[in-house]
């Protein structure tokens, strides 16, 4: 068994025991079972990876174009290679040093003196060192375990006589052999021994690709005891009390009255997306519904209908935002439309001053305070509802899941869950619903409102900087407001990227009729405000900012939205700042400017973001590239959710894990859970939100 000790790194990585370490499972695979002749190498090479040996004949430090390490080595045909170092040790001098025998692994390139390996893999051994007779895994780490420590302690859990036990077979027999027929399906032990220690004579292609039946296996496992969670926790929400509401709005009341007072028709999708929502409010059990939008969508107004028809029930609603800007846009938004109704609005975000905070909190916790808009300081312990019905939880994803299951309550004292209705304008793509909201109702407003038009993207390098800059009178002339957005907001001599502050600087001096205004994350929450209002009200032509405004900024007349180093922005980042510009009836523009050096990746993603402003293609973009814990939320929680399953490749695998999870927990509810146990521990509790 891995020692208990705290002391000990492995448990940074969570190897607390035998089987930890066991489903600690290969991130990949080096291939270190064959050894090419440099000649071969060299004769062959195109970005391909290969294993040569040689003596070290010239090892040097270089500083041109910059410091680096350049060691030669020569093979027993007198054939050589160059090897390069951008950072290295003293150490690895020493390990290298002229006349050691080295064994080099890595990806050849053409360099500036020839074909070279650029910090290959290395590794000190006598000329006629033996190879290995299987792939050598390689373990995600985390920084001071090595590789060697994690393999160690692996090979000593599998000399653990009790842990096949723990892998033994609980499902009934042939049960996954019929619902995965052409699998060719190994035992559980049997998968786990050979993704650890797969040998020569397997199929090494499917093993790296995991497409081997022994990664099918535990990706079937995997799914199973998050789809067998997910059923649990919809059958638990189902089986818990919530405010019930009627269909129909109350006679004169808020709701109604709030329609008639709108000053614009819902559209289509609006309507539907409501019908909805006051049907899961109907229900004895907590509604738990994802509101879909793409930008500008008018989420909030249908979030607001579901607040009203709350409110005419006699109890309260919440809208939570993860940003003080995007809380106050809601909180001044409906402030407008109910104010004039006589509705008290509570505001509540952490920077308020003492006294207000009290104040706030005696409100809600008196049922005085009808509609309460605030940040996360909503669901901290000293915040109390009196008849909380409906908590609205906007942009959901930029919220922890722990944040997300803080919301039951006492009413009368009876244990009563509130109805959820979470929002994003960063749509889930299909897979991603599939395995993490299966106890999840999802809508879409796939319609935007009358009048709005897309907005045009431009691709502009940014030693075109100035003609941009030029190019700001046209829209000024017009009457139109526009955004400068900058990544950072002081000079970062590593990532040397125009700042926020130098921009509003430079921006003052080339257009000095022009009222600039500046937004950061270091402003204090007023100072926010107040420029945040400025421009609202168009006191403020050029807003210059940093991300703070990436969500909920609603400025119908800004038409311009320029990005700086959009190449630093991820694909959610642009297409949520794209998303501020077009709320109006003019003709918008977001120009993203970039450097001339760009990856292949952020060329692909400034190219997609020109090409379409499709939300969900952009999702799935984004989720191939990050994973789905942020688009979850559950990075926040500290646990991934899926280890071993591709969401990107494996839709028939996840189709037929969830059919199986439902009839495994109708037939079989104690396998089940012995299966759960086995798998996730205590992570199912994080998929309850």
């Amino acid at each position: 068994m891995v020692s208990k000790s705290s002391s000990n790194p492995l448990e940074k990585l969570g190897l607390h025991s035998s089987l930890d370490c066991a489903l600690h499972l290969p991130i990949r695979y080096e291939d270190e079972t064959k050894l090419s002749t440099i000649a071969s190498v060299i004769n062959s090479f195109g970005g391909a990876s290969a294993q040569v040996q040689g003596t070290v004949i010239r090892q040097e430090v270089m500083y041109r174009p910059r410091r680096q390490l350049l060691i030669v080595i020569r093979d027993e045909e007198g054939d050589e290679l160059f090897l390069r170092w951008l950072n290295f040790y003293p150490s690895q001098q020493k390990q290298m040093a002229v006349g050691q025998h080295l064994r080099v692994r890595g990806d050849v390139r053409d360099g500036y003196y020839g074909p070279e390996m650029v910090h290959p893999a290395v590794r000190a051994v006598s000329p006629d060192a033996s190879l290995p007779n299987n792939l050598t895994p390689v373990y995600s780490t985390t920084a001071g375990v090595s590789q060697l420590s994690i393999r160690k302690a692996i090979d000593k859990a599998f000399k653990d006589a009790d842990l096949e036990s723990l892998f033994s077979e609980i499902f009934p027999k042939d049960i996954l052999k019929n619902c995965f027929p052409g699998l060719n399906l190994p035992s559980l032990w049997e998968a786990i021994h050979t993704l650890h220690h797969p040998s020569r004579h397997d199929d090494m292609e499917s093993i790296q690709n995991r497409t081997h039946p022994a990664w099918r296996r535990i990706q079937i496992e995997e799914l199973l005891a998050q789809q067998i969670s997910l059923q649990q926790a919809r059958a638990k929400r189902l089986s818990r009390r919530s405010v019930q509401m009627n269909l129909k709005p109350k006679k004169d009341g808020i709701l109604e009255k709030f329609l008639l007072q709108l000053p614009f028709q819902l559209t289509g999708s609006q309507q539907r997306v409501w019908q909805d929502l006051i049907s899961d409010l109907a229900q004895p059990y907590p509604m738990n519904r994802l509101l879909q939008g793409d930008v500008g969508s008018g989420k909030t107004i249908v979030a607001a209908l579901a607040a009203m028809h709350c409110l005419d029930h006699g109890y309260q609603a919440a809208i939570m935002a993860p940003t003080e800007i995007l809380a106050e846009q809601h909180y001044r938004k409906l402030s407008i439309w109910l104010q004039p109704m006589g509705i008290e609005i509570v505001w509540l975000t952490g920077s308020l001053k003492a006294k207000d905070k009290k104040a706030a909190q005696a409100s809600i916790a008196s049922g005085e305070g009808r509609l309460v808009i605030g940040t996360h300081a909503l669901i901290q312990d000293s915040v109390e509802f009196a008849r909380l019905g409906l908590a609205v939880i906007d942009e959901q994803h930029r919220f922890g899941v722990k944040q997300r299951l803080q919301l039951q309550q006492k009413i009368d004292d009876v244990e009563i869950d509130c109805h959820q209705l979470m929002m994003s304008a960063t749509p889930i793509p299909r897979t991603l619903a599939m395995t993490f909201y299966a106890d999840l109702e999802v809508s879409v407003i796939d319609e935007l409102p009358p009048g709005r038009t897309p907005v045009v993207t431009k691709l502009i390098k940014s030693d075109r900087r100035d003609e941009v800059v030029a190019g700001l009178s046209e829209q000024l002339k017009l009457g139109r407001q526009i955004y400068w957005v900058c990544p950072l907001i002081e000079e970062s001599e590593v990532l040397q990227l125009q700042t926020a502050v130098d921009t509003y600087e430079s921006l003052q001096l080339a257009l000095p009729n022009v009222k600039v205004g500046l937004i950061h994350g270091r402003l204090k929450a007023d100072e926010k405000n107040a420029v945040m209002q400025a421009f609202v009200l168009g006191e403020i032509q050029i807003l210059v900012a940093t991300t703070v405004i990436e969500v909920g900024v609603d400025v119908p007349n800004a038409s311009l939205m320029v990005i700086e180093h959009a190449e630093r922005f991820g694909y959610s980042q642009l297409h949520q700042l794209r998303g501020r510009v077009g709320r109006g009836s003019a003709q918008s523009i977001c120009i993203l400017l970039y450097s001339s050096q760009l990856s292949m990746a952020a060329k692909e993603r400034l190219q997609t973001l020109r090409e379409t402003q499709d939300g969900f293609i952009i999702a799935e973009k984004d989720l191939a590239l990050r994973g789905p814990g942020e688009l979850l939320g559950s990075r926040q929680s500290g646990d991934g959710m899926l280890r071993f399953v591709d969401l990107q490749n494996e839709h028939d695998l996840i189709e037929k894990t969830k059919e199986l999870s439902v009839q495994l927990l109708n037939q079989y509810p104690e396998i089940s859970q012995k299966h759960l146990e086995r798998w996730l521990g205590h992570r199912a509790d994080f998929l309850k939100a």
